[in-house]
């Protein structure tokens, strides 16, 4: 069951902005934004510090490549920057964000000039459970686990690993992700039923191969005690 325990619902991510948030709930992000849009240049570097890392691999594991992900983050930044005047003061600016950066992958993906492979998931994107102390055979399982994962994740529909991403990677709820991608929370729950019934079948599948051979180890063991008993 350590393979299935991937698809466990995470804790955390982002609050919603569809109302203006509490003071108390506003991160320094939150706050630099503001200051951003009116005028104070140096506050990018606290946005840019915070959303980097956490747009470039919602890119990542949306299909992009390496080189992909980074022009598609930079034009992110620049679409914020142009945009900025627009950021609503005292909500949130990562959901404003990942809207941002969803619409540049789709401008992408629609563009007659892309050369996105849908086989360019990243192994190293998926993060999986494990514990300090894991054995070196729970680290090959997950390895293996987590090239399944990349697997899956590259032949989903965009709009199901989408679903899949924002839900499960970053932690959102329904009413967050169904926000940021602008369909209904019917709908984004419908996509995201596919993306985890398409990913539990694969690992279900690679889990009962993993049983069998454990099954086919303990009974060698248990026959080379019995030969040894009957040679005594």
């Amino acid at each position: 069951m350590f393979i299935l325990a991937f698809l466990a619902p995470r804790a955390g991510g982002v609050v919603a902005a569809a109302e203006p948030a509490a003071e108390g709930t506003l991160g320094a992000a939150d706050r630099a934004m503001a200051r951003y849009a009116d005028g104070e240049e140096s506050a990018f570097h606290t946005v840019f510090a915070e959303l980097e890392p956490r747009l470039r691999l919602f890119l990542q594991r949306m299909g992009c490549a390496g080189d992909v992900a980074e022009d598609l983050l930079q034009e992110t930044f620049l679409r914020m920057h142009n945009a900025r005047g627009s950021f609503a003061r005292g909500k949130l600016v990562a959901p404003w964000a990942y809207s941002i950066a969803r619409n540049c992958f789709i401008s992408h993906t629609r563009s007659a000039r892309t050369r996105m492979s849908r086989a360019s998931v990243d192994a190293d994107g998926v993060e999986l459970p494990l514990s300090s102390g894991s054995s070196v055979e729970e680290e090959s399982m997950a390895r293996q686990t987590a090239q399944v994962v990349s697997q899956v994740l590259a032949a989903l529909t965009p709009a199901r690993r989408e679903a899949f991403v924002l839900l499960r990677y970053e932690g959102m709820s329904v009413a967050e992700a169904a926000q940021i991608v602008g369909i209904s929370e019917g709908a984004l729950k419908i996509r995201a039923f596919h993306a985890y019934e398409a990913l539990r079948a694969a690992l279900a599948r690679m889990e009962t191969p993993l049983e069998r051979q454990g099954d086919k180890s303990a009974e060698g063991v248990g026959a080379g005690g019995n030969q040894r008993v009957a040679q005594t």
